[in-house]
């Protein structure tokens, strides 16, 4: 009995010291400073016009890229329509729905406007009616006319 005793203490010392070797030394984290998240800076309001003026847009960009804002069309032997603006910014583009009102009627277009060098070009395609709004068919194929370029201009106080 002894013998089992002094055995049974043996083994359970030596399973008790090889638990004790497995043991990790704890990982050492370099100290560093923290890297600060990059947050994009809302650019708050910006106004842009056709140079005959006769499209103007106003809006400002939040920190998730929304956009809201107003767009005007004043095209000479046009009925002039003025609405809003919401949509957001991906990548270069505005991709917007904008809500208006012509002749009495309220409707929904989509819009598209290219920001190159400080400016915006208005975009156009082809386009399907659906449920009341006027969307473009493929975003991908839209084209972007020079002559519809909006330059920035001061935003008028309303």
């Amino acid at each position: 009995m002894k013998k089992l005793f002094a055995m049974s203490v043996i083994m359970l010392t030596f399973f008790i010291s090889c638990k004790k070797d497995q043991v990790a030394e704890p990982v050492q984290i370099p100290e560093s400073a923290p890297k600060k998240a990059e947050v994009a800076v809302p650019a708050g309001d910006q106004c842009f016009a056709s140079a005959s003026n006769s499209i103007a847009i106003s809006f400002n960009v939040n920190s998730h890229q929304e956009v809201n804002g107003k767009l005007t069309y004043n095209i000479s032997g046009k009925d002039k329509n003025e609405g809003t603006l919401i949509g957001n910014m991906k990548g270069d583009t505005l991709i917007a729905d904008y809500t208006f009102m012509s002749e009495g009627v309220t409707s929904v277009r989509e819009v598209a406007f290219l920001q190159n060098e400080g400016t915006f070009i208005e975009g156009y395609g082809d386009v399907v009616d659906a449920n009341g709004k006027v969307s473009f068919k493929d975003k991908s194929k839209l084209k972007f006319d020079q002559t519809n370029t909006l330059v920035k201009v001061d935003c008028k106080a309303e």
